[in-house]
């Protein structure tokens, strides 16, 4: 199981950003300002396991193999009723 992080920026971060909103810098200070709450963002990323990541990825086939059969179904027995209520073509 993923650790449990919490998504809740520190005060620190958002104390600076106060700061530098409050201060208007130009546009480069403030694209750095963004890349530097990037990379805080980032270290916040939790990878999964690899048995974690097997069994996520098992779970979206699955599941996309039931939507497509569906689907399948449904493109078949809404064209078998265009038959019966318009006739074949031929």
């Amino acid at each position: 199981m993923a650790r449990k992080v919490i998504d809740e920026p520190s005060e620190d971060v958002v104390e600076n950003a106060k700061k530098e909103r409050a201060a208007r810098r130009n546009p480069f200070s403030r694209i750095a300002l963004f890349i530097r709450q990037v990379f805080l963002e980032l270290r916040k990323v939790v990878t999964p396991t690899r048995r974690e990541l097997i069994s996520y990825t098992l779970v979206v086939l699955v599941f996309v193999v039931i939507m497509m059969a569906i689907v399948v179904g449904l493109d078949t027995l809404f064209g078998w009723l265009a038959v019966v209520v318009f006739g074949d073509a031929s």
